[in-house]
């Protein structure tokens, strides 16, 4: 399991965690950040490049290799998302954002360009973590803009029903930004629910470790459909045979972990922070980038705020909520 030094508690009964305490106003980088990989579904090489950005122009995407286009990270450019979230414009992609946009939120990162010499962003080791080093190594530089949060005002809600069950996530007013995500899988995964607000603190400890996960059985039919061609086991957790393939784990509920990074980083799209409470069971980029594009549909479901409340008319649990499991059920 990965180690904290935030002091939250990690016994089984519960985890308490949250993202980096958060300053008003807008943050860059100190500097560029260099990166090398393969995309996980494309298998190329790509070399991408961070680059801090002014104050108000929020995440950008530049293909370098298509004469310096760009694709703001926002809901509107949202393209394929059923095994990774990617943008298009115009008919150009930017593929597997959610790693990099969670990273960003998570370390509350508001203004870069990502320069990249290709179509997908690389998947390093499946996790957010080697992002969130490089800003500790580097720091970020305040900016003097005030930073804007998206205000929840009202429900917004996404129901599916599956085979497998019914898939769901809704967003609700409440202070800080609350999670409450569940996964339900054959074993060796199982059941797990992670549960607490993400209002100040520990992402990088985590959060960030937990990597990108994938089945032994769906790798025929993916490799078939064009996808997972950069795949390794030093990029993901394999999982075959019932039971996990390279492990260790970095954590007993990894698996419910990685839900929470690609979730925080899909719901970046929305163009700033949430504030909110957030509920999912059994969802995936595709429900999460649908509440997404019907949450800035429906003007009346929230404002724009430049700090966090401290009370919500609607709160129904305490801002500051323990992270709670249960793991393999």
């Amino acid at each position: 399991m990965a180690s904290s030094n935030t002091g939250f508690s990690t016994a089984q009964k519960g985890i308490c965690i949250t993202l980096a305490a958060q300053p008003h106003t807008e943050c860059t980088l100190q500097e560029p950040l260099d990166f090398e990989g393969v995309g996980l579904h494309s298998g190329a090489p790509v070399r991408m490049r961070l680059i801090p950005a002014a104050a108000g122009s929020g995440i950008v995407f530049r293909r370098t290799d298509l004469d310096n286009f760009e694709i703001p990270a926002n809901g509107r450019n949202v393209a394929r998302v059923s095994y990774a979230t990617s943008l298009m414009r115009q008919g150009v992609l930017i593929s597997t954002t959610e790693h990099l946009l969670s990273a960003f939120i998570g370390h509350s990162v508001d203004n870069v360009i990502v320069e990249l010499d290709n179509l997908e962003v690389p998947i390093l080791d499946g996790s957010a973590l080697p992002y969130v080093e490089a800003f500790l190594r580097t720091g970020l530089k305040p900016q003097r803009r005030r930073r804007e949060y998206l205000r929840i005002l009202k429900p917004v809600e996404v129901t599916e029903n599956s085979k497998d069950g019914t898939k769901f996530i809704g967003i609700y007013p409440g202070t800080g930004y609350q999670i409450d995500y569940r996964i339900h899988f054959s074993a060796p995964i199982g059941t797990s629910r992670f549960l607490g607000d993400l209002d100040t603190g520990a992402y990088a400890d985590l959060i960030a470790p937990a990597r990108t996960f994938g089945f032994r059985e769906d790798e025929p039919m993916l490799r078939n459909m064009g996808l997972i061609r950069g795949a390794t086991d030093a990029c993901a957790i394999l999982i075959g045979a019932g039971k996990i393939q390279n492990g260790p784990l970095r954590f007993d509920d990894e698996f419910v972990r990685h839900k929470v990074l690609d979730l925080i980083g899909d719901l970046a799209l929305a163009g700033r922070r949430i504030q909110g409470r957030v509920v999912a069971e059994r969802a995936g980029h595709a429900m999460h980038t649908a509440l997404v594009s019907r949450l800035m549909k429906d003007r009346s479901a929230w404002d724009l705020a430049h700090v966090y409340d401290d009370e919500s008319q609607e709160q129904t649990e305490p801002a500051h909520a323990a992270f709670t499991r249960t793991a393999h059920a």
